[in-house]
């Protein structure tokens, strides 16, 4: 490309930091990728360093206070790059190569005079680069911020990936697909599924330091809608998943009692289908026959047929009618939304509250949170387990869960529930991995954090599915029933099942209190990622607003609180059952599968094990081997079945008998694809602006290719314009990588332009 064609780039100054860690004001590392070859140069404050090799020919530095701006201190280097200092004469046959002219010199700051090197020879070919200035990258940006500590981490991402569904729909799962054989298929679905994908977005969020939305702008910018979806994704997600708090702090609240409220049917909200067994035995006692909450005597009964009525009636627990009638006010459809419940409003601005309160300064404040919310969950259910495996007829129900049917592994019905419950349990491509990880230390070992949370998780499942079963063999004992008959999973289990145990328990109100603490837990730790994962997207779009950080999680968290009210209406458990059908499913496959195709094929796997190798450290060639072909194949193949599954197995939305109508189940089906067009919009908005000179393969090329931003989190960027000599067979920009500081830069002949596209320049 001719010089005058070359757009300046736009980025704004940023100081080069200097090496913490030694005397030397910076490090500057050469690596030629055709040569093999790598040259470090460490460069003093004032000292001039001698020829090392033919590839940097000279260094200095100096003080200088004008770096990046007038009020920063800092250093001015200038590096000579290629030939060894001669003056460039030709070689003799069958002799060494003459010297060579210094092809360039890389000057910082950017007012230090230089002139554009001549065309020259190095590594052995001719030059594609030369370098014309240097611009640097922002110094005015508020910081990101990091984890406080080493757990802060690690114990949010535990929170993250271990919620609600663990406790609700595991144990469900479990008993529905084999007992304890469904442990196999659900540990190999971990194995090829869940921890690849966690490994990855982990290490990707980490290595670039940024949000879902940044990091792709970044990384892919025909795809930089992916992380725009991600981030609608959750905030779709947190919206409704709040509201499930907010019932948890209903029935806390409602907990501190001396008599539980749903204990028997003698409330307003009782209807004359309510049946207590309390008073069924009571009438059992004298002889009478129990029918819509009446007891009559024997003889009374049997002339009026009650007896026979009473054997088919409709019989509703007062938990179900306590939830359904009095916390939900339900309506018959979704179509009556009626008005909005009162106490479930007060409930939800409570939640709202202490997720502000627990996110106001970001990673710093959510970090300390975590060591209760993450941790208290596990004292709770070693307290239930206890509990539980004491009662009457725990043996029967844990023996139910356990009993493994090997004959279920056939059937592919348990591959998929195995695969959609551990790619939902773990949520990759929801952009909460991603935000996590970006608060990390460059050098953090999240290989092994992701290792510890899959093992926590599938322990956790198991677990819980010990507590949950020994309390319904429990009440299927007290209801002289199968257990089969009272199992349940998702809400059904949590506010209908468990609070009908509760009250057949001594000082019941505690067990109730604790139970419903932990669910509170559990949900918050969720909460906190999805919530950070929307304002970590703003603060990333927008870096001044950082200072700002609690204004930006208070606004973020009035609208959610405007947008979740629709749901504490009367036909509000109608529209979270449709949001959570739709919201977070066939989108955010189509999101994964994308995900590792542009990381682990375009990207390529190998560079990305590269550019976490940079932080972890190296492995072997297995460990190299293993997760590429996981990226690579294995996993895409699984997403694509979990896909193909879900498409197989698809129904209408429902709700108990209530079936959807055909609008409501197309409005769910537009929530569910709106992150997928987004995507696409912004895909072919990107294409359109790409220049027009370029044919549609060289267009598609362009912005398939990270930009000159692209890099590791924490580096000093400086942007090194270039004139490209396109008739050339080696081009010393795209050849070359420098680490500065130890930290890794890949060198790039393109960079950003005012259109968001790379122009022709290379980064250190």
């Amino acid at each position: 490309m001719d010089k005058k064609n070359k757009t300046k780039s736009k980025s704004k100054p940023k100081k080069l930091k200097s090496n913490k860690e030694s005397s030397t004001a910076l490090d500057v590392d050469l690596w030629e990728q055709n040569e093999d070859r790598f040259t470090t140069v460490e460069l003093p404050a004032g000292a001039k360093m001698p020829n090392n090799s033919n590839t940097i020919t000279s260094a200095t530095v100096k003080g200088t206070p004008t770096v990046g701006a007038s009020s920063k201190t800092g250093k001015s280097i200038s590096i000579s790059i290629g030939g060894d200092g001669g003056g460039g004469a030709d070689s003799t046959p069958g002799g060494p190569p003459p010297p060579r002219d210094p092809l360039e010199t890389i000057t910082y700051p950017p007012n230090t005079p230089t002139t554009p090197a001549a065309k020259g020879t190095i590594g052995g070919g001719d030059s594609g680069a030369a370098l014309i200035a240097l611009d640097t990258g922002d110094v005015g940006e508020p910081e990101r911020g990091n984890w406080t500590g080493r757990f802060d981490f690690l114990l949010s991402l535990l929170g993250y990936s271990v919620g609600l569904g663990n406790v609700w729909r595991f144990p469900y799962l479990c008993y529905n697909n084999g007992g304890g054989a469904f442990l196999i298929p659900f540990t190999i679905m971990l194995i090829i599924a869940g921890l690849p994908l966690m490994f990855m977005e982990l290490s990707f969020g980490q290595y670039a330091a940024l949000g879902p939305v940044a990091i792709y702008r970044r990384f892919c910018p025909l795809f930089r809608g992916l992380g725009a979806g991600m981030v609608i994704v959750s905030a779709i997600v947190m919206l409704y998943y709040n509201l499930i708090i907010a019932w948890t702090i209903f029935y806390m609240c409602a907990s501190f009692r001396r008599q539980l409220p749903w204990q028997n049917c003698e409330a307003a909200w009782s209807t004359e289908n309510c049946f207590s067994y309390e008073m069924a035995d009571q009438c059992d006692a004298v002889n009478g026959t129990f029918y819509l909450r009446t007891c009559y005597n024997i003889s009374y009964a049997e002339e009026h047929n009650i007896t026979e009525l009473a054997l088919h009636a409709l019989k509703r627990p007062p938990a179900e009618e306590y939830f359904t009638n009095y916390v939900l006010g339900l309506s018959s459809g979704i179509e009556e939304t009626g008005g909005i419940k009162v106490e479930l409003a007060a409930c939800l601005f409570v939640a709202w509250a202490i997720v502000f309160l627990c996110l106001c300064k970001g990673v710093q404040s959510s970090g300390k949170v975590v060591y209760f919310t993450a941790l208290f969950p596990y004292v709770v259910l070693v307290i239930l387990f206890f509990r539980g495996v004491t009662l009457p007829g725990a043996k029967t129900g844990i023996l139910f869960y356990l009993t493994p049917d090997f004959k279920q592994l056939a059937n592919a019905q348990v591959w998929g529930d195995a695969a959609v419950q551990i790619f939902f349990a773990l949520s990759p491509a929801w952009g909460g991995l991603i935000t996590l990880s970006s608060y990390n230390k460059f050098s953090n070992n999240c290989y092994k954090d992701s290792l510890i949370v899959a093992i926590c998780n599938i322990a956790t499942s198991f677990f819980a599915g010990l507590v949950i079963f020994s309390i319904i063999g429990f009440l299927a004992h007290e209801l002289e029933v199968e257990v089969k008959k009272v199992v349940d999973q998702g809400a059904g289990l949590a506010f209908i099942v468990y609070p009908e145990v509760v009250t057949r328990l001594p000082v019941s109100p505690v067990w109730s209190v604790l139970f419903f603490v932990m669910l509170l837990t559990l949900g918050l730790d969720s909460q906190f990622a999805l919530m950070e994962t929307v304002t970590t997207a703003i603060l990333d779009k927008f870096p001044n607003l950082r200072q700002y950080k609690t204004w930006v999680v208070l606004f973020v968290g009035i609208f959610g609180y405007i947008g979740g009210l629709g749901f504490t209406t009367n036909s509000g458990m109608y529209w979270l059952q449709l949001m959570d059908k739709y919201a977070a499913n066939w989108s955010v496959l189509l999101i994964a599968i994308s995900e590792c195709v542009l990381i682990a094929w375009i990207y390529g796997s190998q560079r990305f094990l590269n550019d976490i190798q940079g932080m972890i450290g190296k492995r072997s060639k297995f460990w190299n081997a293993f997760w590429s072909a996981m990226w690579r194949y294995i996993t895409p193949a699984t997403l694509l079945f979990i896909l193909f599954f879900n498409w197989v197995e698809y129904k209408p939305a429902s709700y108990g008998h209530y079936v959807y109508p055909l609008w409501a189940d197309a409005v769910g089906w537009f929530i569910g694809l709106l992150p997928v067009l987004f995507i696409f919009l912004i895909a072919f908005q990107q294409f359109c602006k790409a220049p027009k000179q370029l044919t549609i393969k060289e267009r598609l090329k362009l912005l398939l290719r990270p930009t000159a931003e692209w890099g590791p989190a924490g580096r000093p960027c400086v942007n090194l314009h270039a004139e490209r000599y396109d008739s050339q067979n080696y081009d010393v920009v795209a050849n070359t990588q420098v680490l500065i500081n130890g930290l890794p830069a890949d060198v790039s002949p393109y960079e950003d332009n005012s259109n968001g596209y790379r122009d022709e320049a290379m980064q250190l």
